[in-house]
């Protein structure tokens, strides 16, 4: 039963991430790569809620399997981050390419954090 869970939030979130993606990216005209960016933030911060509500007792095992190993686990994306890092670098788009580093793991760790801290302001 438990692969059957991780299967249907794997099957939301991945096109949710590519449709997400592309939203984004259509909207920025820059080479930074924002739908990625925005795709790996927001997984983080559902991932944070998921942890504080795990925590305090408000999601089940089977909540955490169906959103945080099969929904995150397919909405966020590391090697899409490396490789457009990666081409940045490459192309010379140096900045671009520390501020995706930088500000992917800022980003990232305020919103877990964020999301852990309102999932226990939540359910505390």
């Amino acid at each position: 039963m438990n692969w059957i869970l991780v299967i249907v939030g794997g099957a939301v979130g991945a096109p949710l991430r590519y449709l997400t993606d592309r939203a984004v990216q259509r909207r920025h005209d820059s080479l930074f790569p924002w739908g990625t960016f925005a795709v790996n933030t927001v997984g983080c911060l559902i991932l944070g809620l998921l942890t504080g509500a795990a925590t305090a007792g408000a999601a089940s095992s089977e909540v955490q399997l169906l959103v945080g190993t099969g929904l995150c686990g397919a909405l966020t994306t590391y090697s899409t981050f490396s490789y457009e890092t990666l081409r940045l670098a490459e192309d010379g788009a140096t900045f671009y390419a520390v501020a995706n580093v930088a500000g992917s793991v800022v980003a990232g760790l305020g919103a877990v954090c964020g999301g852990v801290a309102l999932a226990q302001a939540l359910w505390a």
